[in-house]
């Protein structure tokens, strides 16, 4: 992949905002890992990871009950732990208790950074603000963080603003905390649609390809679909476009 340079906008940007489900971790092979371990020691064996990709099939919708006012705010932790519970009875496993299930749950807590991502923050974060702009609550981020070694310097996003992504607010609030404009924000994701809402509220946006973000087979996000600042293959890429 060609990277385009991000020296036109690099002196102007102060702080990265970054999506986390798939542009940090590897949400797909960490979550049926996760499931695996959990069964196997049951003796129960199905398709983990078809499993991840039908509790992640249902992420979107859950969340736009929530932007359409269908429902009451909930945090991401509560929209999983239902989601959950529909694809646990898809797959014809019960007999599980809260325990069990608040256990398994917390596999989004446990997600591993795909391998560029702790070297690519360590040169970013010689000169840039990192901060997640994710979906996540702030537990979740955190947790993951701690155990994954993500250094971020603020959780933001979702549970912060109030508001999903890709509402206006999840973006404008987030800027607003950090005490810049939209315009010394650059947003960092491997999603074509989030960058697009990005900039339509003013962020400078960058494009990270994640080619086996939901498997081998993966047809969506493979290339950027707009005029991004910066276009690169992975973290280490994104460090160099940036001056660093």
């Amino acid at each position: 992949m060609t990277t385009r340079t991000g020296a036109a906008v690099a002196g102007d940007v102060r702080a990265l905002c970054f999506d986390v489900f798939g542009t940090v971790v590897d949400w797909r092979t960490s979550v049926a890992r996760d499931l695996e371990s959990f069964f196997s020691d049951r003796d129960i064996d199905r398709d983990w990871p078809a499993f991840a990709d039908q509790w992640r099939a249902r992420y979107q919708p859950a969340m736009e009950d929530v932007r359409r006012n269908r429902r009451p705010w909930a945090n991401l932790d509560t929209l999983h732990r239902e989601n959950l519970e529909a694809v646990l009875e898809q797959f014809d496993l019960t007999g599980l208790d809260a325990s069990d299930l608040d256990h398994l749950n917390r596999a989004w807590h446990r997600l591993d950074p795909w391998p560029d991502v702790i070297p690519g923050f360590a040169r970013l974060k010689q000169r840039y603000i990192l901060a997640s702009l994710s979906n996540g609550n702030v537990a979740l981020i955190v947790n993951m963080a701690k155990r994954a070694d993500l250094a971020w310097d603020v959780v933001l996003g979702a549970e912060v603003a109030g508001a999903y992504k890709r509402m206006p607010q999840a973006y404008l609030r987030s800027a607003e905390l950090l005490g810049l404009a939209p315009e010394q924000c650059m947003m960092v994701a491997a999603h074509n649609d989030d960058l697009i809402s990005a900039a339509g509220h003013g962020f400078r946006t960058a494009f990270v390809c994640r080619p086996t973000e939901h498997g081998p087979d993966q047809t969506t996000d493979l290339v950027a679909r707009a005029e991004f600042d910066v276009i690169a293959s992975d973290f280490g890429e994104l460090a160099a476009a940036m001056g660093c």
